[in-house]
């Protein structure tokens, strides 16, 4: 099993890619794709077909996952020089 810098339920910061600074919590570890995925973060849209919960059928929007490597700890942003100082 592989070890990554992040685990579930830490804060994290994104630092690379389309949702770059912006932050949440770690919901899953996806390991076999070396991915995650982090609260609010990624959004995508699921069309679910009619059932007896969605008699109409509906868009769910549900966490994407991100890459492990574009992931930081929140903590560790934190004391970083990537912060922007706050004027």
């Amino acid at each position: 099993m592989q070890k990554f810098h992040v685990k579930r339920g830490d804060s994290v910061v994104i630092i690379a890619g389309s949702q770059k600074g912006k932050s949440g919590k770690v919901l899953e570890i996806l390991a076999a794709k070396q991915r995650a995925r982090v609260e609010g973060i990624a959004m995508i849209k699921r069309h679910l077909k009619k059932s007896q919960e969605h008699p109409q059928g509906t868009i769910a929007e549900r966490e994407g996952s991100v890459h492990i490597s574009n992931l930081m700890l929140q903590a560790t942003f934190d004391a970083s020089k990537r912060k922007k100082p706050t004027a």
